[in-house]
């Protein structure tokens, strides 16, 4: 791979600027061994709680014209139980971003200690959910409540910490610039944007929660905004997420500040081949712009 896509995320070394968003895929060691095999330069899992949850009922994923709508409850088995899981994907090397989420700051924090002792590199703070009640989006509204969580979670472990911002929210730079101040390495900007979409012969909404997450290409322009909106404001690394389904989209979102991005939806439409499309597409763009290093692109909208 060319050396060109190198980067780095507050100490982590990535081959490339792709992660795996948090998702799914991101629930057993061998569908994350088999992301990083795609290449993507990291991976996230997807978000795990101190306890085994359940989840909501199906539907809980719904493709509409314009992405993917889901809301499912945060099933997960627990982050004590994902130690397995973890040593299977440690061997390939490649950075292992555990995602958490918790109902309370001491939730976060005993859920961040679990997390690093079964092998997480760095953790993702879940803070921006926007169909569980008592926490994501509901914390991550508030800057004094991600405050908290955040200071709570860095008292805690020694490892670096991301915080992924809901949109959902009257101002996210207000948000981000608390998660920074308190210690945060990195924000991840976006989650997902609450929805919802109606069957008209049934008239009954198609997920079972009824409202749920919008992503996939209708967010991206508002997820750029966000990062080049974030970026001006704080200086740890933004990691773009929303909508990306080709190398021209984290092209877009490195030029607004983004240091790396995130991809999850467009695997459901293109395969786990996009990682290797955007990260070649990615390389093409930049040597043809003559910059030595994808880092070079970071940020370039801003001077304008």
């Amino acid at each position: 791979m060319s050396r060109r896509l190198a980067t780095e995320i507050a100490g982590l070394k990535l081959a490339n600027p792709t992660m795996l968003a948090a998702g799914v895929l991101g629930l057993t060691g061998s569908s994350l061994r088999k992301v990083v095999e795609a290449g993507a330069g990291a991976v996230v899992t997807k978000s795990l709680g101190l306890k085994p949850r359940e989840g909501y009922s199906n539907p809980t994923v719904v493709q509409v014209d314009c992405g993917l709508l889901n809301a499912m409850g945060l099933p997960n088995p627990g982050v004590s139980h994902f130690g397995e899981e973890m040593r299977e994907v440690k061997e390939t090397g490649v950075p292992i971003i555990v995602s958490i989420y918790g109902f309370s700051s001491e939730e976060f924090a005993k859920a961040a200690e679990v997390a690093v002792n079964v092998g997480a590199d760095a953790l993702e703070l879940n803070v921006s959910c926007p169909h569980v009640e008592e926490t994501g989006a509901e914390i991550g509204s508030d800057p004094e409540l991600v405050t908290e969580v955040v200071r709570k979670v860095k008292n805690k472990v020694d490892k670096p910490v991301f915080v992924k911002l809901t949109p959902n929210v009257a101002n996210i730079v207000e948000v981000a610039k608390a998660a920074v101040e308190t210690g945060a390495e990195a924000i991840t900007a976006i989650n997902t944007v609450r929805a919802m979409a109606i069957e008209i012969e049934t008239t009954r909404p198609l997920l079972a929660n009824k409202i749920g997450g919008l992503s996939g290409p209708a967010i991206k322009p508002i997820a750029v905004r966000c990062v080049y909106e974030i970026y001006r404001e704080v200086d740890v690394p933004v990691i773009g997420c929303g909508g990306i389904t080709d190398w021209r989209d984290a092209v877009e979102f490195m030029l607004a500040g983004a240091s790396a991005v995130q991809i999850g939806t467009a695997i459901a439409f293109k395969g786990l081949e996009v990682f290797k499309s955007v990260t070649r597409g990615i390389d093409a763009y930049v040597r043809k712009k003559g910059f030595g290093s994808v880092k070079d692109i970071v940020g370039l909208a801003q001077n304008f």
